[in-house]
Protein backbone atom coordinates (compact mmCIF):
# COMPACT_ATOMS: atom_id res chain seq x y z
CA UNK A 1 0.00 0.00 0.00
CA UNK A 2 1.75 3.00 -0.98
CA UNK A 3 0.61 6.92 -0.46
CA UNK A 4 -1.26 7.01 -3.84
CA UNK A 5 -2.78 3.09 -3.90
CA UNK A 6 -6.45 5.12 -3.41
CA UNK A 7 -6.65 7.07 -6.79
CA UNK A 8 -3.41 6.97 -8.55
CA UNK A 9 -4.21 9.48 -11.34
CA UNK A 10 -5.83 12.12 -9.25
CA UNK A 11 -3.01 11.98 -6.85
CA UNK A 12 -0.19 11.65 -8.91
CA UNK A 13 -1.11 14.69 -11.02
CA UNK A 14 -2.08 16.30 -7.72
CA UNK A 15 1.46 15.71 -6.64
CA UNK A 16 3.01 16.56 -9.57
CA UNK A 17 1.37 20.23 -9.71
CA UNK A 18 1.60 20.57 -5.89
CA UNK A 19 5.44 19.71 -6.02
CA UNK A 20 6.75 19.61 -9.43
CA UNK A 21 8.22 23.07 -9.25
CA UNK A 22 10.21 22.78 -6.39
CA UNK A 23 11.33 19.36 -7.15
CA UNK A 24 12.92 20.57 -10.76
CA UNK A 25 14.47 23.63 -9.42
CA UNK A 26 16.19 21.81 -6.48
CA UNK A 27 17.49 19.30 -8.75
CA UNK A 28 18.81 22.03 -11.21
CA UNK A 29 20.26 23.05 -8.16
CA UNK A 30 21.91 19.88 -6.62
CA UNK A 31 22.40 18.31 -10.66
CA UNK A 32 26.36 20.18 -11.30
CA UNK A 33 27.60 19.17 -7.69
CA UNK A 34 26.67 15.64 -8.20
CA UNK A 35 27.68 15.15 -11.95
CA UNK A 36 24.15 13.89 -12.57
CA UNK A 37 21.40 15.39 -14.90
CA UNK A 38 18.60 17.10 -13.35
CA UNK A 39 15.95 14.56 -14.82
CA UNK A 40 17.41 11.88 -13.14
CA UNK A 41 17.59 13.37 -10.17
CA UNK A 42 13.99 14.64 -10.78
CA UNK A 43 13.14 10.87 -11.40
CA UNK A 44 14.83 9.56 -8.24
CA UNK A 45 13.07 12.27 -5.68
CA UNK A 46 9.44 11.15 -7.62
CA UNK A 47 10.12 7.61 -6.96
CA UNK A 48 11.17 8.11 -3.85
CA UNK A 49 7.79 9.63 -3.45
CA UNK A 50 5.74 7.29 -4.79
CA UNK A 51 7.73 4.33 -2.76
CA UNK A 52 6.69 5.75 0.15
CA UNK A 53 4.56 3.48 2.54
CA UNK A 54 1.16 4.18 2.47
CA UNK A 55 0.82 4.08 6.27
CA UNK A 56 3.38 6.85 6.78
CA UNK A 57 0.89 9.72 4.81
CA UNK A 58 2.18 12.60 2.98
CA UNK A 59 5.48 14.03 4.25
CA UNK A 60 4.94 16.69 6.96
CA UNK A 61 7.06 19.31 5.53
CA UNK A 62 7.01 18.64 1.70
CA UNK A 63 9.46 20.94 0.74
CA UNK A 64 11.91 19.86 3.89
CA UNK A 65 11.36 16.37 2.39
CA UNK A 66 11.78 17.20 -1.27
CA UNK A 67 14.97 19.36 -0.42
CA UNK A 68 16.29 16.09 1.55
CA UNK A 69 15.60 13.38 -1.45
CA UNK A 70 17.17 15.48 -3.77
CA UNK A 71 20.69 15.54 -2.09
CA UNK A 72 20.39 11.71 -0.87
CA UNK A 73 19.78 11.23 -4.69
CA UNK A 74 23.00 13.34 -5.30
CA UNK A 75 24.90 11.60 -2.65
CA UNK A 76 23.97 8.11 -4.03
CA UNK A 77 24.71 9.62 -7.77
CA UNK A 78 28.00 10.82 -6.45
CA UNK A 79 29.12 7.63 -4.68
CA UNK A 80 28.09 5.44 -7.47
CA UNK A 81 30.05 7.72 -9.53
CA UNK A 82 32.87 7.31 -7.78
CA UNK A 83 32.48 3.67 -7.56
CA UNK A 84 31.93 2.70 -11.52
CA UNK A 85 35.06 2.94 -13.90
CA UNK A 86 35.34 2.49 -17.64
CA UNK A 87 36.13 -0.65 -19.21
CA UNK A 88 39.61 -1.12 -19.59
CA UNK A 89 39.43 -3.54 -22.21
CA UNK A 90 42.41 -5.42 -22.92
CA UNK A 91 42.23 -9.51 -22.87
CA UNK A 92 39.18 -11.27 -21.46
CA UNK A 93 40.88 -13.78 -18.12
CA UNK A 94 39.65 -17.06 -19.45
CA UNK A 95 42.74 -17.07 -22.20
CA UNK A 96 43.60 -16.29 -25.53
CA UNK A 97 40.87 -14.74 -27.93
CA UNK A 98 42.25 -16.32 -30.95
CA UNK A 99 40.93 -20.02 -29.90
CA UNK A 100 38.59 -21.42 -32.29
CA UNK A 101 36.79 -23.37 -30.05
CA UNK A 102 36.24 -20.33 -27.57
CA UNK A 103 35.41 -17.97 -30.57
CA UNK A 104 32.92 -20.86 -31.84
CA UNK A 105 31.47 -21.21 -28.37
CA UNK A 106 31.23 -17.39 -27.99
CA UNK A 107 29.36 -16.97 -30.95
CA UNK A 108 26.86 -19.83 -29.94
CA UNK A 109 26.52 -17.32 -26.80
CA UNK A 110 25.78 -14.34 -28.52
CA UNK A 111 23.36 -15.93 -30.89
CA UNK A 112 21.64 -17.77 -28.00
CA UNK A 113 21.76 -14.38 -25.86
CA UNK A 114 20.33 -12.15 -29.22
CA UNK A 115 17.66 -14.69 -29.81
CA UNK A 116 16.19 -14.24 -25.95
CA UNK A 117 16.52 -10.28 -25.89
CA UNK A 118 14.31 -10.76 -29.09
CA UNK A 119 11.83 -13.16 -27.53
CA UNK A 120 11.65 -10.41 -24.47
CA UNK A 121 8.34 -8.32 -23.90
CA UNK A 122 7.54 -4.32 -24.24
CA UNK A 123 10.63 -2.32 -24.61
CA UNK A 124 13.15 -4.59 -23.68
CA UNK A 125 14.06 -6.07 -27.29
CA UNK A 126 14.99 -2.11 -28.29
CA UNK A 127 16.56 -1.32 -25.18
CA UNK A 128 18.64 -4.54 -24.49
CA UNK A 129 20.10 -4.41 -27.99
CA UNK A 130 21.13 -0.84 -27.81
CA UNK A 131 22.72 -1.52 -24.54
CA UNK A 132 24.43 -4.70 -26.68
CA UNK A 133 25.66 -2.51 -29.43
CA UNK A 134 28.98 -3.00 -30.30
CA UNK A 135 29.58 0.73 -30.42
CA UNK A 136 29.37 0.55 -26.65
CA UNK A 137 26.58 3.51 -27.25
CA UNK A 138 26.17 5.83 -23.89
CA UNK A 139 23.09 6.60 -22.09
CA UNK A 140 22.14 9.92 -23.69
CA UNK A 141 23.05 8.21 -26.94
CA UNK A 142 20.40 5.41 -25.88
CA UNK A 143 17.73 7.95 -24.64
CA UNK A 144 17.77 9.53 -27.95
CA UNK A 145 17.94 6.71 -29.97
CA UNK A 146 15.00 5.11 -28.40
CA UNK A 147 13.06 8.48 -27.45
CA UNK A 148 12.56 8.03 -23.66
CA UNK A 149 14.24 9.63 -20.77
CA UNK A 150 17.39 9.06 -19.76
CA UNK A 151 16.69 8.60 -16.22
CA UNK A 152 14.13 5.77 -17.16
CA UNK A 153 16.62 3.55 -19.12
CA UNK A 154 18.10 2.38 -15.72
CA UNK A 155 14.69 1.18 -13.74
CA UNK A 156 13.71 -0.60 -17.51
CA UNK A 157 16.89 -1.92 -17.95
CA UNK A 158 16.70 -3.43 -14.85
CA UNK A 159 13.57 -4.67 -14.82
CA UNK A 160 14.28 -6.30 -18.43
CA UNK A 161 17.67 -8.29 -16.81
CA UNK A 162 15.58 -9.72 -14.82
CA UNK A 163 12.86 -11.08 -17.32
CA UNK A 164 15.45 -12.43 -19.73
CA UNK A 165 17.17 -13.86 -16.36
CA UNK A 166 13.96 -15.55 -15.50
CA UNK A 167 13.58 -16.57 -19.07
CA UNK A 168 17.19 -17.97 -19.07
CA UNK A 169 16.75 -19.82 -15.70
CA UNK A 170 13.51 -21.40 -17.12
CA UNK A 171 15.46 -23.00 -19.89
CA UNK A 172 18.34 -24.19 -18.45
CA UNK A 173 18.05 -27.10 -17.21
CA UNK A 174 19.43 -27.75 -13.21
CA UNK A 175 22.84 -30.52 -13.28
CA UNK A 176 21.73 -33.55 -11.88
CA UNK A 177 22.94 -35.02 -8.26
CA UNK A 178 25.16 -37.31 -8.96
CA UNK A 179 25.16 -40.55 -6.86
Amino acid sequence: MTLLDHDPAAATALVVRALGPLVRAEARAEAPASGLDPADLEQGVWLRLLERPGHAGPPADPARWVRDSVRAEARRGRRTARREGPYAGGEPAAGPAGCPERAALGAAEHRALRAAVARLPGPCPRLLTAMLDPADLTYREIAGQLGMSQGSLGPIRSRCLGCLRRMLAAEVVAPSVRG
